[in-house]
């Protein structure tokens, strides 16, 4: 026998958020860090790269190259999206704007379908609140859509999401087909053709975005979860078998693309024995997930009578489960370990959600402490340091600025101002309501994490956008070479430059390079500083003339020379 459900949860208590503001909160999650920024350092303008050469149609679609080389993520569909999306946008909108929109609609796609994926778990008979003797429990539906709302914020609040979430990269696209495939997952018990589709999809997005073997491990996880359910949440054991079987076939398709395409290359690196890279990796998941996975742990504790019963009855328990353990051994398995764990968002949220009947006020009250006094703070310290680099006062921060950052000059724009005292303002109201005397709501806990969560994220990327432009880009670099190379060069050789370095000259700089080892006899040369084989004025057995020897401003290890061919 199962135990009872540790919710005891009052219909007054399972109020929803309305519509309309959780829409404008998603879109000012979202906007920010896709519009008014230039591509970033590694990955950002890596993948960026990689768009423009199928865009230009200088390299194979099925083979993507940059500079001969193929990318570190063996994927094909974000670069495929990327450069479809530049091909077919407006002559007046930039290429990484362009770019940047199905990537876009993908963050917003995991939003959505986190929001579904766990209203479709909470739907489920072994999820829903105790039965009062007398009457007044949640209704189904309103409890579902409560625990719907709570996990979404607490999907926002995860401090990981932020940055890796707003860059156009194959680990943005992974995220969205692994929360696609949980929405399929959760919701095929209840109907057949959308999760079947979205099953399609989040298999084969996963696929073709460089992590088959994460959708052979979640595909055939969640098969055997269905098939291994016990009759008691599932009426129709016949039905039960078929959605197994579906997404065992669906797997299995996709593993046989992967072969075909010879996108099954194995990374596997285990952590180094030693306590240096341990803690490392547990710094990694004390913030990344946090507040979520506190939440996610005391799930775990309440429902475990219900997570050990008899065979896996509890789908809303294991489902999410099951994703969250494939995300973390990927973590810990490989050398990209953010972008590992950042699978593991979605679902840790949906675990989270089931934290929130449960939870005592005195708990309640300390995530709410703890969440109004670090955002508050993180806040007022972005303010003061922006005043700081408008009018010098106080002048201390303006001074960090200008050693971190020389030759950085910060401009006044009206608009970002406008919004952040906007965010701000809406912060404080936020607050005031919380502390408010008003009806509890299960999704009250994490309102104030994810509001302070997108608070900050807007703040960042308006009032210090320019900032982390210069800080973030490749542009500073690539200005300072421009100064150098003569306007229009035939050609550009490169040596020992990397995947991001290309991409940034060849976006920011518009030069035609060519690697040395293709053997091209071009007039100037621009060497990685980093480079053994790089000397101060003899490379790879050539005569050359170092011109110049150039630094990021804000990175003193980005160094690259610039070298001229000695006439014979």
């Amino acid at each position: 026998m199962n135990q009872p459900t540790p919710a005891i949860v009052a219909q007054g208590a399972v109020r929803r958020l309305p519509r309309l503001a959780l829409w404008l909160f998603c879109a000012a999650y979202v906007l920010p860090g896709f519009l008014g920024r230039g591509p970033w350092k590694r990955e950002d303008i890596t993948a960026l790269g990689y768009m423009l050469e199928l865009a230009r149609g200088t390299a194979d679609w099925w083979r993507p190259t940059l500079g001969g080389r193929s990318p570190d993520v063996d994927a094909l569909l974000p670069y495929w999206l990327g450069a479809w999306a530049i091909q077919i946008a407006p002559t007046w909108l930039s290429a990484d704007w362009a770019a940047r929109l199905p990537f876009m609609l993908m963050l917003t796609t995991t939003l959505v379908a986190t929001w579904y994926g766990v209203y479709y778990l909470a739907r489920s008979p072994l999820a829903q609140p105790v039965a009062f003797a007398f009457g007044g429990e949640a209704q189904p539906t309103d409890y579902a859509r409560a625990i719907a709302d709570g996990g979404l914020l607490a999907l926002i609040a995860c401090l990981g999401l932020a940055q890796l979430g707003h860059e156009t990269t194959p680990a943005l696209a992974q995220l969205s087909f692994t929360a696609l495939l949980f929405y399929a997952t959760a919701a095929l018990p209840y109907r057949a053709y959308t999760p079947g589709l979205a099953a399609v999809v989040g298999l084969v997005g996963l696929t073709l975005s460089g992590a088959p073997s994460l959708a052979m491990a979640l595909g055939t996880g969640c098969a055997a979860i269905y098939l291994l359910e016990s009759g008691s949440e599932s009426a129709e054991p016949q039905r039960q078998k078929r959605r197994a079987a579906g997404l065992l076939g669906i797997t299995l398709l996709c593993a046989t693309l992967a072969t075909w395409l010879n996108l099954w290359q194995w990374r596997i690196q285990l952590p180094k024995a030693n306590w240096a890279d341990w803690q490392s990796l547990g710094r990694l998941f004390l913030w990344f997930a946090w507040p979520a996975w506190p939440l996610a742990i005391w799930t775990l504790w309440r429902w475990r009578h219900q997570l050990l019963g008899a065979r896996l009855s509890s789908r809303h328990l294991w489902l999410p489960l099951w994703f969250v353990l494939v995300a973390v051994a990927a973590t810990l398995t490989t050398s990209s370990a953010q972008r590992s764990l950042l699978l593991a968002l979605p679902t840790l949220a949906a675990l989270a959600a089931f934290a929130l009947p449960t939870l005592e006020r005195s708990v309640g009250a300390l995530i709410d402490w703890f969440t109004l006094i670090f955002f508050s703070g993180c806040a007022v310290i972005i303010w003061v340091v922006w005043i700081s680099m408008q009018t010098g006062v106080p002048a201390q921060p303006a001074m960090n600025v200008a050693r971190l950052a020389p030759g950085f000059v910060h401009s006044f724009s009206f608009i970002p101002f406008l919004i952040a005292a906007g965010a701000s303002l809406t912060w404080a109201w936020l607050v005031k309501w919380r502390v408010g005397r008003h009806r509890a709501t299960l999704w009250k806990s994490v309102v104030l994490p994810a509001g302070g969560a997108a608070l900050c994220w807007l703040l960042l990327m308006t009032l210090w956008l320019p900032l982390l432009d210069f800080v973030r880009s490749y542009a500073p670099l690539v200005q300072q070479a421009a100064t150098v190379l003569p306007a229009n060069p035939v050609c550009v050789s490169t040596l020992g430059l990397s995947r991001s370095q290309m991409a940034a000259f060849k976006f920011h700089g518009q030069l035609p390079l060519r690697p040395s080892e293709t053997g091209a006899n071009c007039p100037w040369l621009i060497a990685d500083g980093e480079d053994p084989r790089t000397t101060a004025g003899f490379v790879s057995g050539k005569p050359w003339l170092l011109r110049a020897t150039i630094r990021h401003p804000a990175d003193r290890d980005e160094k690259v020379y610039i070298f001229e061919r000695q006439a014979q």
